[in-house]
């Protein structure tokens, strides 16, 4: 019987096969309490899973490098490197001995006991990309419970189909194509990933996930159809059951007629074609029809993203989240050189095109340090974060700012502030600018000049431009934290994240008031949430203005075609339609 399943799109493009079943590895931990004298041992025991786990992923670090970049990308590889900060991680270590110690838990039981204690921490973090590490930590947990036990990895083979009996959808299929596996499991590892790139896999499908999981993530940066968050997924198909992905609208087709089958594989055929066209387009420049340039930017987390974002044809960098070098690190911030390092590899890694350094944006709801947890904030998001957290800890910005100003005389650089709001937060802020530079002048260390932008993510800050406007030299809107605090949605809430829309009048004429003013001062404006890597509105936001986006690099392609098909000079009279329509939704779907 046909039946479909949604989940979150989070790669594009359809898979059509059949699914091979990993069920979910997670391992009965035993509880029981231990005597005194084998506290020793059972630390031991845990450290001896942990370094057997340590070097299994030693291992496939080396096997990437020998694969080379072409073959495996980046993400992976810094996702490894991910799992072996967790593993590293002091509080997960001081956790599991106190358990151990004090409670006297056996060993599985501590290590299970510090998970919990860890996760209810990212449960907390506003920030998705960084909520979603939780399920790394998970993973890595298991794996050390695993070693522990002398158990390998699960390896995904597919089960024998024996003498299963000949459907019409083998008889259409195995006329056509050569049928691929689709892989079904609760959630895959940054290790599992690495094998689902050597093998004979064609998309996955997950029960558990975001858009910005390490799944999503990989997916995207490997062009696969991919769908996540597909609850229960893994328990209602069967071993060999015959599915389609369709990584565009975020659906999984089980036991497909033979007519919705033909229909995918025609949708099939025609997206691979795009995509081969889409290739072409690499080193076409960005110009509208009407010879309007556009400058198409890359979002990285990393600083070894650089070369997925020139190998999109990204002309810059827009936003590298520096957020990343700082987490997971439980009170012992990078240093100075360590910072210095990480941004002068991304500098260097665009060959001399411009990066765009975000400074720090956790807080309240993301601590680097319990000491810095503070309860009484009751919603996080509205909390100590971002610049606020920076301001509050000066010599952590300083040291932030004396790193990405020395990585400047390495490259173009470009300095970004995060949810600002107060002229006073902006007074402060130059202020502890200009002191970095001068600390750098009494040390006699070289840096290089750097452009100075805002992000305009609050609607208090696209209300009062004019004073932006005075202290930077370009503006970045961050249409994700705009969205969420224009609608007063929690888009981490599941509850009410139905009622967050990019189309809602108040956010567009938020963007569009924000653009205008901008140009009409002659400073820069780009977008780098979401909303840049939206083909759907890339028509919209150029009508209004804009002539910078910034994206994951795997969306650049497809909206530098949707810019060569635009003409801007016919786009102004429908925008303003669009804008004045208290449901733009309804002009909106008449150019698209």
């Amino acid at each position: 019987m046909t039946f479909s399943i949604h989940g979150l799109a989070v790669a594009r493009g359809i898979a059509i096969g059949r699914a091979v079943l990993v069920a979910s590895s997670r391992l009965d931990v035993a509880h029981y309490f231990i005597e005194p004298s084998q506290v020793a041992a059972e630390i031991n025991r845990v450290r001896d899973g942990r370094d057997a786990v340590v070097k299994e992923i030693h291992r496939l670090q080396a096997s990437i490098a020998q694969m080379g970049p072409k073959d495996t990308p980046h993400e992976l590889a810094a996702l490894l490197d991910v799992h072996l900060m967790l593993l590293q991680d002091e509080e997960l270590k001081i956790g599991v001995k106190h358990w151990i110690r004090d409670r006297l838990y056996n060993a599985e039981w501590a290590l299970t006991s510090q998970l919990e204690v860890v996760a209810r921490q990212f449960d907390e973090m506003e920030d998705e990309y960084l909520r979603e590490r939780k399920a790394d930590l998970e993973q890595i947990t298991e794996k050390v419970l695993r070693a522990m036990r002398g158990i390998s990895s699960p390896i995904f083979q597919p089960q024998p189909r024996g003498n299963r009996k000949t459907t019409q959808q083998d008889l259409l299929l195995d006329d056509t194509v050569d049928v691929p596996l689709i892989l079904v499991a609760h959630d895959l590892s940054p290790a599992d990933m690495l094998q689902f790139k050597q093998s004979v896999f064609a998309g996955f499908i997950t029960d558990v996930g975001g858009k910005t999981s390490h799944t999503a993530i990989v997916a995207r940066s490997l062009d696969i159809p991919a769908v996540v968050g597909a609850r229960w997924s893994s328990q209602l198909m069967r071993q060999d059951d015959w599915v389609i992905i369709d990584g565009d609208a975020g659906v999984v087709v089980v036991d497909p007629s033979p007519i919705i089958l033909a229909e995918y594989g025609f949708k099939q055929r025609q997206g691979e074609l795009e995509r081969s066209r889409l290739t072409r387009l690499l080193h076409t420049p960005a110009v509208t029809m009407d010879g309007q340039k556009i400058e198409l930017l890359a979002n990285i987390e990393m600083p070894d993203d650089a070369a997925s974002a020139l190998a999109a044809g990204a002309v810059g960098v827009g936003l590298f989240r520096s957020e990343f070098l700082f987490m997971g690190r439980h009170g012992k911030l990078p240093n100075e050189d360590e910072q210095y390092k990480a941004y002068r590899r991304a500098v260097e890694g665009m060959q001399g095109l411009p990066v765009t350094i975000r400074t720090v944006d956790v807080g309240a709801d993301k601590p680097l340090d319990e000491t810095l947890r503070d309860d009484a904030h009751l919603n996080p998001a509205l909390g100590l974060r971002a610049i606020r957290w920076s301001l509050a800890d000066p010599a952590m910005f300083l040291t932030q700012l004396r790193a990405i100003l020395r990585a400047a005389a390495h490259g173009q650089v470009h300095l970004l502030i995060p949810m600002l709001v107060h002229a006073s937060e902006i007074r402060q802020t130059m202020a502890l600018i200009d002191h970095a530079r001068v600390q750098l002048d009494n040390r006699g260390v070289a840096y290089g000049p750097v452009k100075v932008g805002a992000m305009i993510e609050i609607p208090a800050a696209a209300l009062t431009l004019k004073v932006f406007l005075k202290y930077f030299d370009f503006l970045s809107i961050g249409t994700n934290d705009l969205i969420q605090y224009t609608l007063a949605i929690d888009r981490a809430d599941e509850s009410v994240a139905h009622l967050y829309d990019p189309m809602h009048p108040a956010v567009l004429r938020l963007i569009a008031g924000t653009i205008a003013e901008g140009y009409a001062q002659g400073k820069p404006v780009s977008v780098c949430g979401e909303m840049a890597g939206d083909v759907s509105l890339t028509k919209l936001l150029l009508g209004m203005g804009l002539r910078s986006f910034s994206m994951h690099p795997a969306q650049i392609l497809v909206v530098k075609q949707e810019i060569l098909r635009a003409d801007t000079s016919k786009l102004g009279h429908w925008v303003e339609q669009v804008l004045a329509d208290d449901e733009p939704v309804k002009k909106f779907g008449k150019l698209n």
